[in-house]
């Protein structure tokens, strides 16, 4: 009976996990892409509001693997200078099209996200 109900809860609790995963990095590449070429009709698309939340949770997400790299005295992957302003959508679109294609499709955005980072702030 047990084994049971640990099997519907996993059951139930895996969907959502997996939904909680970053989103490929070419996907929100591509999207982003359509979204710009749409001009200003853009604001009356419902991705608009998708890739500005994914792209802030995979910032959050790269931002707390830094933080822990520095609370576990670790080397984290990217320094940003004291005071460091945002990345603006025209630059960080620029960036992510740096990255490769084929890494594009490799990664996810969190992953995206710390590649742009170290280009921007090298640890030095």
């Amino acid at each position: 009976m047990r084994l049971r109900l640990v099997a519907a809860a996993t059951a139930i609790l895996l969907p959502a996990a997996a939904s909680a995963q970053s989103m490929p990095a070419e996907t929100f590449f591509q999207k982003a892409q359509a979204l710009q070429r749409k001009g200003m009709m853009a604001m009356f698309s419902s991705d608009v509001k998708k890739l500005m939340k994914e792209a802030k949770s995979a910032g959050e997400t790269a931002r707390a693997q830094r933080l822990a790299a520095l609370k576990a005295s670790k080397k984290p992957r990217y320094c940003p200078p004291p005071g460091a302003q945002r990345i603006g959508s025209d630059e960080f679109m620029q960036r992510l099209g740096a990255l490769s294609r084929a890494d594009r499709l490799r990664i996810d955005m969190t992953e995206a996200m710390i590649r742009i980072m170290e280009s921007k702030f090298p640890c030095r």
